[in-house]
C-alpha cells in the first residue's frame, strides 16, 4: 500500500466501541470466522428467496430448484470475495472503495442504486414481521393490531441497529441456533403436512435445464445481488487472516443453508397450496398452535436479522458520506424512512406487478456497478490503493468519472434486453467498456468536477 501523509479521514481506526462506526480503514476486526458465517447466515434468512422459490412452481422440479440454488450461491460467495477484497485488505467500506471508480461525487449514483431498494425492502420485511408478531398475539391473546406491532417492531429494529457491528455480531450469533432450528423444524413439517403433493408436482414432474434453469439460478443469486456491491461494508470486520478460498467456503456455506431452506420451503408449499403468502402458509400449515407461535416468531426474528445486516448498514454508510452524519443518527434516520415506502400497500396482490416492475429497474444496475468495481481494482488499480487519495475530496478522485457512468448506462441496457439474465449479461459489457475508457481517456479528463 502506498501512503504518505494520510488526510484525517484516512487516519485507521484502531478501536470501535458499540455503535461507532467509521469511514476511516477499518483496523480492529471484530469478526473472527464463525462469527461472520453466522452473521450471513442470519442476513440471508429472507422472505424474497421463499418468493422466488414459490415462483419456480411449474417451471423446475425439486432437484432442478436444488442445483440452480447451489449454482446461484456458489457464485455470489465467488462475486462476494472479489468485490470484498478491498474492504477485507484495507479495512475501507464500499463509499471508500467506489470512489477510485466513480469519484467522490460519482458515488451518489452507487449509494442510490444500492440505498434505495435497502430501504425498500427493510420497510417490507418490517410489515411482515410486525404481521407475523400480530398473528402470535392473535393466536396467544387474542388482541389484534398490526399498526401497534409494526411501529412497535420498527422502533426496536431502530435501537438494535444503533449499536452497529458490535450488536450485528451477538445478534447474529445468538440468533443462528434458533434461525436453523426454525428451518430445519419448517421443512420437514412442510413435507409432512404436502407429502402426497409435493410427489406429484415436484418429484416427479419433468422440469428443464434449459434456459429457465439459468434464470432460475439467476433468481436466486438476484436475491442477494445487491450486497455483493456493498460487501466491502462487512468484509472490512473480518480478520486479516482469513484468505479468499476460506472467505468462499464461508459465503457459500452461509447463504447456500438458508436459500435452499427458505426456497425449496416456498416451491413445495406453493406447489400444494397456491398460496405465496408466508404468513399465511404457515398459519394454515401448522396445527399445532405452540409450534405455529414459534414458527411465526421465528419469521418475525428473519425480518430483525437481514434488516439490521443488508438494509441498515448500506444507506446508513451512504448517509454518513453525502451528509457526514454519525453512523447512529443516520442508522435512525434509515429506520424512520421505512415508514415512507408504505409497506402496508406494497405486500398488496396488485402492488405485485410495481412492485416487480422496481426490482427489475434497480436489478438492472447491479451488474453493471459490480463489474465497474471489479475491473477498477484488479485490472486498473492491480489491488493496490493508495488511500491517500481515497479520503482526499480534492485529489485524483474529486468529482465524478465520466467513464463509470458511460459503462454502467451501456451495461443497465444490456441488462434491460435481457431481463431474465440481466446481471450475467451486464457484466462484459459494462466491464469491457469501463475498461477501454479509463486505457484510453487522458488522466485529466478521468474525474471532472
Amino acid at each position: 500500500m502506498t501512503t504518505t501523509t494520510m488526510t484525517a479521514g484516512a487516519v485507521p481506526q484502531d478501536d470501535k466501541k458499540m455503535g461507532e462506526e467509521s469511514l476511516a480503514p477499518q483496523q480492529t476486526r471484530i469478526m473472527d470466522p464463525w462469527s461472520y458465517l453466522f452473521a450471513w447466515l442470519g442476513g440471508c434468512v429472507s422472505i424474497g428467496t421463499f418468493t422466488v422459490g414459490s415462483g419456480l412452481v411449474g417451471t423446475l422440479n425439486l432437484l432442478q430448484t436444488v442445483v440452480a440454488i447451489t449454482i446461484g450461491c456458489t457464485v455470489i460467495g465467488v462475486a462476494l470475495m472479489i468485490n470484498g477484497r478491498a474492504g477485507h485488505k484495507y479495512g475501507i467500506p464500499f463509499m471508500v472503495q467506489a470512489r477510485a471508480a466513480f469519484g467522490f461525487s460519482g458515488t451518489r449514483l452507487p449509494a442510490l442504486v444500492r440505498s434505495v431498494p435497502a430501504i425498500v425492502w427493510y420497510g417490507f420485511q418490517s410489515w411482515i414481521g410486525a404481521g407475523a408478531l400480530n398473528l402470535v398475539s392473535e393466536t396467544m391473546f387474542g388482541y389484534s393490531n398490526i399498526w401497534v406491532f409494526f411501529i412497535g417492531f420498527q422502533f426496536l429494529q431502530i435501537g438494535l441497529s444503533v449499536l452497529g457491528f458490535h450488536g450485528i455480531k451477538w445478534l447474529e450469533n445468538i440468533g443462528a441456533v434458533f434461525i436453523v432450528g426454525a428451518l430445519i423444524y419448517m421443512f420437514f413439517s412442510v413435507i409432512d403436512q404436502y407429502g402426497a403433493q409435493i410427489s406429484a408436482n415436484l418429484i416427479e414432474t419433468e422440469g428443464t435445464w434449459g434456459a429457465p434453469f439459468w434464470g432460475g439460478t439467476m433468481l436466486f443469486l438476484g436475491v442477494y445481488s445487491t450486497m455483493m456491491l456493498n460487501v466491502s461494508d462487512y468484509s472490512r470486520e473480518l480478520q486479516h487472516r482469513v484468505g479468499s478460498v476460506r472467505q468462499v467456503v464461508i459465503y457459500a456455506n452461509s447463504i447456500l443453508p438458508a436459500t435452499l431452506f427458505m426456497g425449496l420451503i416456498g416451491l413445495m408449499v406453493s406447489s400444494a397450496t397456491g398460496e405465496v403468502d408466508p404468513i399465511k402458509v404457515f398459519s394454515s400449515a401448522v396445527d399445532n398452535p405452540i409450534l405455529l407461535v414459534v414458527t411465526l416468531l421465528f419469521i418475525a426474528f428473519a425480518q430483525v436479522t437481514t434488516n439490521i445486516l443488508n438494509n441498515v448498514v448500506p444507506p446508513a454508510y451512504a448517509m454518513m458520506d453525502v451528509f457526514k452524519l454519525s453512523f447512529k443518527s443516520a442508522a435512525v434516520i434509515v429506520g424512520l424512512l421505512a415508514f415512507a415506502t408504505f409497506p402496508w400497500l406494497l405486500v398488496r396482490d396488485e402492488s405485485a406487478a410495481g412492485l416487480g416492475l422496481f426490482i427489475r429497474t434497480y436489478s438492472a444496475f447491479l451488474g453493471p456497478i459490480f463489474a465497474i468495481l471489479v475491473v477498477d481494482y484488479y485490472v486498473i488499480r492491480r489491488q493496490t490503493l493508495n488511500l491517500d487519495h481515497h479520503y482526499d475530496a480534492e485529489g485524483p478522485y474529486r468529482g465524478w468519472n465520466p467513464a463509470a457512468v458511460i459503462a454502467t448506462v451501456v451495461g443497465v441496457i444490456v441488462a434491460l434486453i435481457f431481463s431474465g439474465i440481466s446481471w450475467y449479461a451486464s457484466l462484459i459489457p459494462a466491464g469491457v467498456t469501463y475498461w477501454l475508457l479509463m486505457r484510453h481517456l487522458p488522466s485529466a479528463q478521468r474525474f471532472r468536477a
